[in-house]
């Protein structure tokens, strides 16, 4: 009874799958004889493209289309943010006090010096007692660089006064510690360089402090620097000086002398 009845129920859908696994059957028969054709008709595309010349002017056609830059947009958008620092780089290169001045500077710094809030990351409660070497070692980057180094357009130059005046005490006119500022010891060293060049050019003011001279630190009146007093009388009999005459030399020393320069002695 039970199997009457699953015959039964089966039996309206045996044409069905004959007739799905017949159409399956021919789609798969029309697709492997359409393919070859396909196929070398798109290698003979391929190799009319390579003998055609293509004009400068003229784009190559694009056959395919990466997946990340037809569905978005985020690949052009990399492109133009990676060609925007060489364009920055070139313009503030010459120039590199106009970068102070821009809005991008003010915006990001505003009136704080560049290493205002720097903190460099370090192991333990305890910071490192020396700034590191260098931040950038060929083109490889440290996490944390230096307020100098992780920003590109910052280019420490003697005539870049408003950047050097950021790392000068203005109460003192001591350039401030790569510990306090954070700076790489590379970057502290070209700032040193370039605040006494620009010291020496006029472009920043310091002070030497003063002292008042007096004339008697210049004066002959002293034995020392005065004049020579003229010598005793030579039959007398007395020293030059009183205190050389109490010294009584060794014989033995006094024999070894004459023994050695017996040659050159008259007597």
């Amino acid at each position: 009874m039970v199997a009457n009845r699953m015959n039964f129920t089966l039996s309206p859908m045996t044409p069905f799958r004959h007739k799905m696994a017949a159409s399956v059957h021919a789609f798969s028969k029309v697709f492997c004889r359409v393919l070859p054709s396909f196929s070398r008709q798109f290698r003979q595309y391929q190799s009319c493209l390579q003998k055609l010349p293509l004009k400068p002017s003229c784009p190559a056609p694009v056959l395919f289309v990466q997946s990340n830059q037809f569905f978005c947009s985020k690949a052009s958008l990399q492109n133009d943010t990676a060609a925007k620092p060489e364009e920055v780089l070139s313009r503030y290169k010459d120039k590199p006090w106009d970068y102070l001045k821009s809005e991008e500077y003010i915006e990001k710094y505003g009136s704080q010096p560049v290493w205002t809030g720097y903190r460099r990351n370090h192991k333990g409660g305890i910071p490192p007692q020396k700034t590191r070497q260098t931040c950038i070692r060929g083109d490889k980057i440290c996490g944390n660089p230096c307020p100098i180094c992780r920003d590109p357009n910052i280019i420490v130059h003697h005539q870049n006064v408003m950047l050097l005046q950021q790392f000068i005490c203005p109460h003192t006119g001591v350039v401030h510690d790569s510990t306090r500022t954070g700076v790489c010891i590379k970057q502290q060293k070209k700032l040193n360089k370039a605040i006494q060049t620009a010291r020496d050019q006029g472009l920043i003011p310091f002070q030497i402090p003063h002292v008042n001279f007096s004339g008697e630190d210049y004066s002959n009146t002293h034995d020392a620097v005065g004049p020579t007093p003229p010598p005793p009388s030579l039959t007398s009999g007395e020293t030059w000086y009183p205190w050389y005459g109490e010294i009584t030399p060794d014989d033995n020393q006094v024999a070894k002398v004459k023994k050695t320069y017996k040659a050159y002695l008259k007597c």
